[in-house]
């Protein structure tokens, strides 16, 4: 489970990088959105797993 959450924090950052890359080369604003919509879900994901992780310790 944790391997398969560091692969989709990766890919996350990995796409909000290449968002802003190309929102600062192309200066389109669309890449720019793209990249603030990545960057909430992967917050609202975090948010998801450490409310799971808390649960799991409480119910433990």
């Amino acid at each position: 489970m944790l391997l398969l959450l560091r692969i989709t924090g990766l890919l996350l950052c990995l796409g909000i990088g290449a968002s802003l890359i190309l929102w600062m080369l192309t200066g389109q604003s669309h890449y720019r959105v793209w990249a603030w919509n990545l960057f909430r879900v992967g917050v609202a994901a975090v948010f998801i797993i450490l409310a799971l992780f808390a649960l799991e310790r409480i119910l433990v």
